[in-house]
């Protein structure tokens, strides 16, 4: 038997997940719009050939990502999306590991990738825009609620 969905205090963690993974990513989003040629000049160091047109797909990734993951709408492929940033974006840029510095930031990136992994995983919670969309694969059973209740 189903029972109906009540949200609970696992649902705004969710959510609150979800907000603050985005927030970083469009941030860094909005920024490399307000500041391009830092971020072109950065990638052109790296040694990364058409700096331009990777920038316009870093901003993508990024805000598309970010936006998905705020609304938790379409979460599994905004989230593939913040991956598909997110790998090559930490393999290229924070593998100096002499640098303490590089070696933070790729430690933060990792983290950063678990969340979003996690979020692949676990799904965006009922308090999304996918709950709205597919509310069958947010119900629970009546053995999930006792169990939840005890």
């Amino acid at each position: 038997m189903e029972v109906p969905m009540k949200t609970d205090w696992h649902d705004y963690l969710a959510l609150f997940g979800r907000i603050f993974i985005a927030a970083i990513f469009f941030m860094s989003g909005i920024n490399k719009i307000l500041a391009p040629g830092a971020t072109q000049e950065m990638m052109a160091q790296a040694g990364m050939p058409l700096p331009g047109l990777f920038l316009v797909g870093a901003i993508v990734l990024e805000i598309g990502g970010a936006l998905s993951l705020l609304f938790g709408a379409f979460t599994f492929w905004g989230s593939l999306a913040l991956l598909i940033f997110m790998i090559p974006t930490t393999l290229i840029f924070h593998t100096n590991f002499a640098d303490p510095n590089q070696m933070i930031h790729f430690m933060k990136n990792l983290a950063m990738i678990g969340g979003i992994l996690y979020v692949m995983g676990a799904g965006p919670g009922r308090i999304s825009v996918d709950a709205k969309r597919k509310p069958e694969s947010y119900r629970r059973t009546e053995a999930d609620a006792r169990r939840r209740a005890a």
